[in-house]
């Protein structure tokens, strides 16, 4: 059953009244039937259920994929937080106010959204005077899972941070709402070459019918000079292929070292973090890079290496604040020739065996400049 009721006062109940919204994106109403959260009375109208921050679909007010703070006359603040609120999801279970305590988590949730109801006075909330008003204020953060790496630190969720308010003026109840979401800056990419002519791109193909596999056409289109900066969401999926280029020889293969992104052009800058190591993804990220196959029908398959990863922000080691919000793709590449029957492919999955191979000229190859957007 669900748990949440209105706030009551004198036996009857006090509805949130309309919030002063700070400028935002529209809201989202596209959220199934049985994971809406009611909002306001059940005979709420139309007008009434936007003017505070609802949907209607001409029969119901509900909450729509967004978090949704409203204040009540009789001193309460309501909370709605949907995880769709952000991209990528926003984690509701790591969400905390200013304060924890017995009213302070969620008083009820779905698969889709959290509810808090506390005291204005309750969780931390700041009490302040301004002219004839009485405000109080809390703030809403959703934190993020941090990964440490040898040379640097990320993470793909979205910091999340609410600031909102409740205003007592005489008669009259205010609230205001500010979000802050970081994460919301662009990046573009750089290219370096070494002594052998090697190319690293970037794939940009699309699905465009139902069904369709993205990794299936990935490939299919590239981006080009103009298309930078590429800007990706926080795990939305990186296409990376590195080929070797002005060369004839179907022997050679072309092989991935290790792979590695940075905040800057230079692949030798800090901080880093790695993508594939011996050729293998870095089996300490929580969302390992994958290698991708390439298809036979090119002229030199061997020439070629694909693998994705999901994006992310590296993150300040000590406070685990984002840091500039793009990076850039390095890969240290190697020409393997085979050799009395060992091949040049990476072995990942099982106990390293020894290789025979005979290995040319290295390099490092660069991308050009990624950016996250919010």
């Amino acid at each position: 059953a669900n748990k949440f009721s209105w706030p009551q006062q004198s036996g009857r109940p006090t509805y949130p009244v309309p919030p002063t919204l700070l400028p935002g994106p529209e809201l989202n109403c596209d959220v199934k039937q049985n994971v809406r959260v009611p909002c306001g009375p059940s005979d709420c109208v139309a007008d009434y259920c936007t003017a505070i921050g609802c949907c209607h679909d001409g029969n119901q007010c509900y909450y729509g994929k967004a978090v949704t703070v409203q204040c009540t006359k009789d001193g309460q603040f309501i909370v709605v937080a949907s995880k769709d609120a952000t991209i990528p999801h926003l984690d509701t279970e790591s969400i905390t106010l200013l304060e924890q305590g017995s009213h302070c988590g969620p008083m009820d949730s779905n698969s889709l959204f959290a509810i808090y109801q506390f005291p204005v006075t309750a969780c931390g909330t700041m009490v302040m005077e301004e002219d004839s008003a009485i405000i109080y204020e809390n703030k809403l953060t959703a934190s993020v899972e941090v990964l440490y790496g040898n040379y640097g630190a990320i993470t793909r969720d979205s910091h999340y941070d609410l600031v909102f308010q409740c205003k007592y003026l005489g008669y009259s109840v205010q609230a205001v709402v500010q979000e802050i979401i970081q994460f919301d800056h662009l990046m573009e990419p750089a290219v370096a070459l070494g002594p052998v002519n090697i190319q690293m791109w970037l794939g940009n193909g699309q699905c465009t019918t139902k069904g369709c596999d993205e990794m299936s056409v990935a490939f299919d289109s590239y981006y080009t000079e103009m298309d930078y900066p590429v800007t990706k969401s926080l795990r939305e999926p990186v296409f990376v292929e590195v080929q070797i280029l002005d060369r004839a020889d179907p022997m050679l293969v072309l092989t991935l070292d290790r792979c590695w992104t940075t905040t800057s052009q230079s692949p030798h800058s800090m901080p880093q973090w790695d993508l594939l190591v011996n050729g293998c993804p870095y089996s300490d990220d929580h969302y390992m890079a994958t290698l991708l196959p390439v298809p036979s029908y090119l002229d030199y398959p061997t020439h070629h290496r694909r693998f994705s990863f999901r994006m992310f922000t590296f993150v300040d080691q000590m406070s685990a604040e984002p840091q500039q919000q793009h990076v850039y793709i390095h890969c240290s590449t190697s020409l393997c020739t085979p050799h009395m029957g060992s091949g040049c492919e990476p072995t990942c999955y099982k106990k390293q065996t020894p290789v025979i191979r005979k290995t040319e000229r290295k390099s490092v190859v660069s991308s050009k400049l990624v950016i996250l957007k919010a």
